[in-house]
């Protein structure tokens, strides 16, 4: 479909069909490290069997913990869910990559950042369970949030006007969109770096004032 549109429109967001079948593959590499589909942590069934009370007598910051264990699982996925796809469109369809090694440093900073803000979305929904005690419903509907703005769908650049505008300025677009381009050489590397920075110190703020209300909220349940 990607191919159609490029070809039917060469240039268009400043992509040209390479571009966009990269664009393509990317977003299935980064499937796994960035848990698009939601899920990776399980404080929400912790706190409805009440394991979540050992958790919380750790002499460790429960986020920061749960943080490390997410950047465990990410490294993970990237070396057994994202190289073999990317491999796979380079030999079918042809995918651009960096000429440059800063590039690609650059991409790997722009990924790692990607996830902690994934993490810092999906740690807030988890933690929503010491309220509604199941978080189902908040992850579909993080879900939903996830798959129209990180660019999984289709890229950001596309979107026209202010949704186009607001797209890109949302957390979610530091997941997909801003590495891929990044990767791609579209975006300018320190701005994209400092906005995804922004979004992790943002999401990691609200999560830790989050978990000591939640810490209040789980102890007044008898969690």
């Amino acid at each position: 479909m990607l191919i159609a549109l490029w070809e039917a429109r060469p240039g268009l967001a400043g992509y040209d069909v390479v571009d966009a079948v990269t664009f393509c593959f990317l977003t299935q590499a980064l499937i796994g490290p960035m848990e698009v589909f939601g899920g990776g942590i399980q404080l929400g069934q912790r706190v409805r069997t009440g394991d979540i009370a050992l958790d919380l007598v750790r002499p460790a910051s429960l986020q920061m913990w749960t943080l490390a264990d997410d950047l465990g699982r990410a490294a993970f996925m990237f070396i057994g869910r994202s190289l073999l796809p990317t491999l796979f469109g380079a030999a079918l369809f042809g995918v651009r990559f960096p000429g440059h090694a800063a590039t690609w440093a650059a991409f790997l900073a722009s990924a790692i950042l990607g996830v902690v803000v994934s993490f810092g979305l999906r740690y807030l929904v988890a933690l929503s369970s010491c309220w509604i005690l199941d978080d189902r419903g908040v992850q579909s509907l993080s879900l939903v949030m996830t798959m129209f703005f990180s660019g999984m769908i289709l890229p950001l650049v596309l979107f026209p006007g202010w949704l186009g505008t607001l797209a890109q300025a949302l957390p979610w677009a530091a997941m997909v969109q801003v590495p891929a381009d990044v990767f791609l050489g579209k975006r300018d590397v320190l701005g994209a770096l400092a906005f995804q920075a922004a979004w992790v110190a943002a999401l990691l703020a609200l999560g830790a004032a989050v978990t000591r209300t939640a810490r209040r909220k789980v102890v007044i349940q008898g969690g």
